[in-house]
């Protein structure tokens, strides 16, 4: 018991002295004191360095709304490509599917806003899944706008059979045959299906609009006769077009397409102004900080700008947006404009959701 308590004695007068000492040795106490501060500096840069790390520094993921091997799917995995020569790092494409997109849309609203997470979306998922879905974000104030990419004119087709030769021709045909004639789309909601509303609010025609469960089903109807035209999208149409299976009228846009530069405009047609476009362009979460913003941008403008993409846009029939368009600034206005000039039209026709 003895040698116990003597140990605990000295054990506590050990204790006891340290600080002591400490105190009065101020050799020691600035030698502790250094080797605190140089543990604090080091930890300093590994946190600095940890949060400076330039952008990107890990894989990006790129959320496409729409199941693997569709034309945005093909879209964005050529752009992602790209991204990844543009930014050093690879850009892994997630298909996520289901209610025409918006519910991948709003998993991209949920990601934590860092540029690691980013959207491709279009026309559909950006526009009209607003007018006829109850979303629990704002399409336009919920992102922060990165690129327009590419842009994809459609056309006025019919059916071999259809008396009419030109534009003008098939609008008077359907102006005598009120509600006789009938129009193939790819389902309610779908492009095909809008454009055939403000086609009729054009021309002040009436006919039926009938949904299929895509536009390639739909096509076969109308080679076959079983419907009298549709408004198409030209990787769809344009292979009926050159077998001679039917007839094109126009394609709604201001220039002629690349690869069919026989078919007039609309202006040319007759129909002025009859501008129907399915476009894509690259969002983030909103809160992202401004120097990713312009990363990704420069990196877009890159892709876009690379010969090779461009041969393999025009293949698909694709229009990259002009050199002065493909800004935050750019792709904010556009998208606002395009919602406004399409809700009211949907609304209008009282087009909602399956």
């Amino acid at each position: 018991m003895s040698l116990l308590k003597s140990a605990g004695e000295n054990t506590m007068c050990r204790f006891r002295w340290i600080p002591s000492l400490a105190i009065h040795n101020p050799g020691v106490l600035a030698s502790g004191m250094r080797s605190l501060g140089i543990a604090l500096s080091i930890i300093s840069v590994l946190l600095g360095s940890a949060v400076a790390q330039p952008y990107p520094s890990r894989p990006i993921t790129m959320i496409v709304p729409f199941a693997a091997g569709g034309p945005t799917d093909t879209i964005g995995r050529i752009i992602a490509e790209r991204l990844r020569v543009a930014l050093g790092q690879p850009v892994i494409v997630e298909n996520v599917t289901g209610a025409g997109g918006s519910i991948a849309v709003g998993r991209a609203v949920r990601a934590t806003p860092d540029g690691y997470t980013l959207i491709l979306g279009q026309w559909g998922t950006h526009v009209v899944v607003g007018a006829i879905y109850r979303l629990a974000y704002d399409l336009l104030n919920d992102f922060e706008p990165i690129s327009l990419i590419v842009s994809n004119p459609w056309l006025v087709v019919a059916k071999k059979a259809m008396p009419a030769d030109d534009l003008k021709g098939l609008t008077a045909w359907l102006r005598a045959n009120p509600d006789k004639a009938s129009a193939g789309t790819g389902g309610v909601g779908s492009p095909g299906h809008v454009f055939g509303v403000f086609f009729q609010a054009a021309t002040g025609t009436r006919f039926s609009l009938i949904p299929y469960r895509g536009t390639a089903p739909a096509m076969q109807d109308l080679v076959a006769g079983q419907i009298d035209l549709m408004i198409d999208n030209p990787t769809n149409a344009l292979p009926q077009v050159r077998a001679g299976a039917i007839k094109a009228y126009a394609v709604a846009a201001k220039k002629r397409m690349a690869i069919a530069p026989d078919i007039p405009t609309a202006d040319e047609a007759g129909l002025p102004g009859f501008y129907l476009s399915h476009w894509h362009a690259l969002w983030a979460p909103k809160g992202i900080p401004q120097n990713v913003i312009a990363r990704l941008n420069a990196a877009m403008v890159e892709a876009l700008a690379d010969p090779a993409v461009r041969a393999r846009f025009a293949d698909l029939g694709q229009d990259i947006f002009p050199h002065d368009e493909p800004t935050p600034a750019a792709l904010r206005s556009y998208h606002k404009a395009e919602i406004e000039k399409w809700w009211p039209i949907i609304k209008a026709a009282n087009i909602k959701a399956e």
